[in-house]
């Protein structure tokens, strides 16, 4: 069995035993034989043991890791083994601050200076001007108080990297940018500073910890992209910055939405809308909710309540003046149509998402949106049953895939393989199906 076809029957096994909705994937398998997860859930562990006939866990390479520790550590009371079993529960742990940006094409423990990095940087034009960058590198340590001045800088930069990341083919370029960032932003995080200056460096890191978890949501390492909004989370809500706040539990949820994890998303999204109520109303935080909703109800094959929140979510083409910031929030209705086709696809509406999915393909889209539509048409074709339809868009997703390397891409690549089982009696579809595989194989 190929990863991927081990992925798909653990993932069956888990539905019809226990009733449990996963998207386990060949790259999800690949991190267990390489140790990378040691100690997946009971039900995962059991799933593996009859799926590929083991007998034992440790047959298969689980195991808990207890690792030594300081006496220190358990002065609480807690002994080294339920210690060392938690952190194992969690999959592979979560990571340090110096990690949490690794997509695994990039060693943790060596950032890069940040000033080594502007060649790529400079690529793009710097909103607002040009980064000081002696004054950005004076304070990398953390030993200096900050000045207004040197805050306006980190913004600036935070500003410019993510204008790099959405122009760049590959997003796992940007990823030793925002690791020297964020390097700079928790030297001084960690220095004495005044409430004012605390505060605002938080607000700095919540926009940047939103990027780091987007490079590694697109390269589908969601357990570090989670990590990400956390934390990001967790620092608007010490800067009072709501909008950014619902921005990242925004985010956060929408790592359950991608997973199949619909109602799990469903309580975030809602308190996201809410918190929103609280920021700037002229932004567009609550209507990007409300399509972030839509997708989660649609998943839950709720029709109409799915219809009723894409409206709330076209309420931001009544907004007035400038609705996003181009960075941590970016939504301005532009992918509205995309993602309303793409929500009708999942519904099972293929005369309400064809005609919108097309629509949107005339568009200007980056690689990556273009790569998430042509998919959703190709899932339209497989409900219709228009075999000509599936092979013509797949073989474009294909294309797209190989070309950007996105995670997101390929993720919905291999969600579209799992629907072509009636069809493999046609040889196209057959070729398509041995494409996808082999893509899948090399990206592991």
């Amino acid at each position: 069995m190929s990863r991927q076809e081990v992925a798909e029957a653990v993932n069956n096994y888990l539905w019809v035993t226990y009733g449990i909705r996963t998207c386990l994937d060949g790259n999800h398998v690949g991190k267990l034989e390489r140790g990378q997860y040691r100690w997946p859930q009971s039900e995962t562990r059991e799933a593996f043991r009859t799926v590929l006939n083991a007998a034992h866990d440790a047959d298969l390479g689980f195991y808990i890791n207890r690792r030594e520790r300081h006496a220190d550590n358990f002065a609480g009371g807690t002994p080294p083994g339920v210690a060392a079993v938690a952190d194992e529960n969690r999959g592979a742990g979560s990571p340090t601050g110096a990690e949490i940006t690794d997509t695994g094409d990039m060693n943790r423990r060596e950032l890069l200076r940040l000033l080594s990095l502007t060649g790529t940087l400079l690529a793009a034009p710097v909103p607002g001007g040009q980064v000081d960058w002696a004054r950005i590198e004076s304070s990398r340590d953390g030993s200096k108080r900050l000045s207004s001045a040197t805050l306006r800088e980190f913004e600036g930069l935070n500003a410019h990297l993510w204008t790099v990341f959405g122009a760049a083919g590959s997003k796992t370029a940007v990823a030793p940018l925002v690791n020297g960032q964020l390097s700079t932003l928790t030297a001084n995080l960690r220095a004495p500073q005044t409430t004012a200056v605390h505060r605002r460096l938080c607000e700095i890191a919540a926009d940047l910890l939103q990027l780091a978890g987007e490079i590694a949501f697109d390269t589908s390492a969601y357990d570090e992209a989670a990590h990400c909004y956390t934390l990001a989370g967790a620092a608007a809500r010490e800067a009072g910055a709501y909008d950014l706040w619902a921005c990242a539990m925004i985010r956060h949820a929408f790592i359950s939405v991608y997973e199949r994890d619909f109602r799990q998303a469903m309580p975030m999204l809602e308190a996201a809308a809410g918190l929103a109520v609280n920021g700037d109303s002229g932004l567009s935080t609550r209507q990007w909710a409300h399509a972030v909703r839509a997708q989660a109800l649609a998943g839950l094959g709720h029709l109409n309540d799915c219809r009723r929140a894409l409206g709330q979510a076209e309420e931001v083409e009544a907004l007035p003046g400038r609705v996003h910031n181009g960075g941590w929030l970016r939504f301005d209705g532009s992918r509205l149509a995309e993602e309303s086709g793409a929500c009708y696809a999942e519904l099972g509406r293929p005369d309400l998402a064809e005609p919108i999915l097309s629509a949107a393909l005339s568009q200007e889209l980056s690689v990556r949106r273009r790569g998430t539509v042509l998919a959703d048409l190709a899932l339209v074709g497989i409900q219709r049953g228009d075999v000509h339809q599936v092979v013509l868009y797949g073989g474009a997703v294909l294309d797209v895939a190989r070309q950007s390397r996105s995670g997101v891409v390929a993720a919905k690549l291999n969600r579209l393989q799992h629907h072509l089982r009636p069809f493999l009696r046609d040889s196209h579809v057959q070729n398509l199906d041995r494409q996808i595989s082999v893509l899948t194989r090399a990206s592991n």
